[in-house]
């Protein structure tokens, strides 16, 4: 199998990509409305939040993308338009209208996707009088702009590109992220876009990214909330000229180990950025009866508020560990269950392991970055999930994030 290797660039780094931002001023004065372009049609495939209510620029990216074709992607912060009625519906259209005409495209080929507060109307002058603008300054070197404007309470913008070979040609996967707060397993809220100048199978493409999602933005939480408007959509132009990628191509394998490793690369930039983070905590569960049980354990401790807020105080308290795995729903035996920190056990058979000094747990806990592994031995059933501290300025971020 070929190397795969990190480039610059994010989302326009691969062949025949396009992007900018601009100020709409939609909620505050900063770059808030990005534009991506691929200079020819692209096979495309997306996935979308799992919640029952969902925005209207979900609804109209799902209907779209089952066509399996899609060349731009218009973006805007500060203004969700969830829970926004018919009206939200008909300016989802009106903007996914006015981006095709100004870039001379077919309509249908046209998405749009929003992030920010739900229940607000979007203000549609302001959107259509900065697309001509948006438009006139996309370029080869946009990514940077485009991965900065769709942030909301994110710190840092969040880009990735890789580069290999395939079929002696020069392949680039870009991807840029946003999200920081109402992250969650099963698509966390968070938008992503992903862009390749591989040759991509339709189906193939669409098999990739959902493999790709379930091992990365769906191993993921910061606070147990599910957005309106999680969405992922990946283009794939073919401008590269390699022969189509598909299963049974012999760089079929490379090519998804590529669109695994962005994903998640990103997803967990996106935790790392978790609004007031200050630690980047990986949960693993092993020995468990089966994976599903694992499941279970690891996201009840990766969201449970007891065990987040002792993560922040650096507070070794395997105790809300123990007590999550309990109420989880996976098969537990109490006399079983092995917890450590990082490598040092803190519990063995269930209790205490009185060989472990708590000041060198406390040691583990005061870095930014460590790994709980709890081992049920029971099975075989696996399951890891990236997640961070719940600190004060979590609180704080939330209690005014309308105003």
């Amino acid at each position: 199998m070929g190397s795969i290797k990190a480039v610059r660039g994010g989302v326009t780094a691969p062949q025949g990509y396009r992007a900018a931002a601009v100020e709409a001023r939609i909620k505050h004065p900063r770059p808030d409305l990005a534009m991506l372009v691929s200079d020819v049609p692209a096979v495309a495939a997306g996935m979308f939040t799992t919640n029952r209510i969902q925005a209207a620029p979900v609804r109209l990216c799902r209907d779209r993308v089952r066509r399996g074709r899609a060349q731009a992607i218009l973006v805007n912060s500060g203004c969700a338009n969830a829970c926004t009625g018919t009206r939200g519906w008909a300016d989802a259209c009106r903007m996914a209208t006015m981006a095709a005409r100004a870039l001379d495209i077919r309509e249908p080929d046209m998405l749009v996707c929003s992030t920010g507060t739900i229940g607000i109307p979007m203000p549609m002058d302001r959107v259509e009088a900065a697309i001509p603008k948006l438009v006139a300054g996309l370029n080869r070197k946009g990514g940077d702009a485009a991965a900065k404007a769709i942030m909301t309470t994110d710190t840092v913008d969040k880009q990735e590109a890789l580069e290999f070979r395939v079929n002696g040609k020069t392949v680039r996967i870009g991807g840029m992220c946003k999200g920081a707060g109402m992250i969650e397993p099963n698509m966390a809220t968070m938008l992503a876009f992903l862009t390749t100048d591989a040759a991509v199978a339709p189906g193939a493409l669409k098999q990739a990214l959902r493999d790709a999602v379930n091992r990365s933005f769906n191993r993921i939480t910061v606070d147990g909330d599910q957005s309106t408007n999680d969405t992922i959509l990946f283009l794939a132009n073919g401008m590269a000229g390699n022969r189509v990628l598909k299963p049974g191509h012999p760089a079929w394998r490379l090519f998804c180990e590529a669109v695994q490793t962005i994903c998640l690369r990103l997803a967990c930039r996106l935790v790392k950025d978790g609004e007031g983070a200050t630690r980047f905590v990986t949960v693993c569960v092993k020995g468990a009866a089966s994976d599903a049980d694992a499941q279970k354990a690891t996201r009840a401790i990766a969201n449970s508020l007891l065990v987040k807020t002792s993560w922040f105080g650096a507070d070794p308290n395997w105790g809300r560990v123990i007590d999550a795995v309990g109420y989880s729903g996976a098969r537990v035996e109490e006399s079983k269950v092995d917890i450590r920190y990082d490598r040092l056990r803190a519990v063995r058979s269930g209790q205490k392991d009185a060989r472990t000094p708590l000041s060198d747990l406390e040691k583990v806990l005061r870095q930014q970055s460590f790994t709980v592994e709890v081992d049920l031995h029971l099975g075989r059933g696996t399951d890891t999930v990236y997640t961070c501290d719940c600190s004060v300025e979590y609180i704080k971020i939330n209690a005014a994030y309308m105003t």
